[in-house]
């Protein structure tokens, strides 16, 4: 793709109102904080912010506070979420996006409050209502976990 074609196709900066307009998750589980870039039918680019107000720290563990590995992973999912909404235009449409499947989820450094964890998501494939993924979580530079994913891009049930 040429450098027009992708200057068209990139938004973002994103802030934590587009991301909620995008996702249906809010506190405590919204785990995307910003989208730094989103390259329509690409990949995505997103921050969470790491701090240790966070409830599981509380739990997980005392006196050493790390992030669970599933809740990296569901930030990575929540990335893609934004991602596949804005690459399908269904902003605004009450989608969900649910996970179907994990693959190959490795978990490399821990991730402690305080930092600033990167989320960087691309599309693999790309259908109208399965999508497969690959993410990364990096902190400065370092990557902290990696995993394959899918999922699938549902009505929300009835009431």
């Amino acid at each position: 793709m040429n450098e027009e074609a992708t200057a068209a196709a990139s938004i973002g900066p994103l802030d934590i109102g587009r991301v909620m307009a995008a996702l249906p998750h809010r506190y405590p589980m919204l785990l995307v904080d910003r989208v730094e870039e989103l390259i329509l039918d690409r990949s995505i680019v997103a921050i969470k912010a790491v701090t240790i107000n966070e409830g599981f720290f509380q739990g997980h563990f005392p006196g050493r506070p790390i992030m669970p590995g599933v809740l990296i992973v569901e930030a990575l999912a929540q990335a893609a979420g934004v991602l596949a909404v804005e690459s399908l235009g269904l902003a605004g449409s009450r989608k969900l996006v649910y996970f179907m499947a994990i693959d190959e989820a490795k978990f490399r450094k821990p991730v402690e409050p305080g930092v600033l964890l990167r989320l960087e998501v691309e599309f693999v494939q790309k259908r109208s209502s399965v999508c497969k993924f690959a993410g990364r979580a990096l902190i400065d530079g370092q990557l902290a976990a990696q995993a394959n994913f899918t999922a699938m891009i549902a009505d929300p049930p009835s009431v």
